[in-house]
């Protein structure tokens, strides 16, 4: 399930929110340090950016990217803990 797609390349779904506190699973890496930036799927499409802390390649070949919101609304912070409390 995806939640988010990648401004440059891939898609990531979020595993947990907690405050800005985020970790995702990622189809494509990103430095620690560097800005990931994304629209976040559904309606109406939302503005995702997060300032990666950091990203490991994990054995079924995504990345778990451990990071911060930047600029995120409470409105969208919501819609992340609503997408996550859907998964299986």
């Amino acid at each position: 399930m995806t939640h988010v797609r990648w401004a440059r390349e891939g898609e990531g779904r979020f595993v947990s929110v907690a405050g800005e506190v985020v970790v995702l699973r990622s189809t494509a890496s990103s430095p620690p340090g560097s800005r990931l930036e994304g629209m976040l799927e559904g309606h109406p499409p939302a503005r995702v950016r997060v300032k990666v802390h950091s990203s490991k390649r994990q054995a079924e070949g995504d990345f778990v990217i451990e990071g911060r919101l930047l600029d995120a609304t409470r409105e969208v912070r919501a819609r992340l803990e609503r997408l996550i409390e859907r998964l299986p």
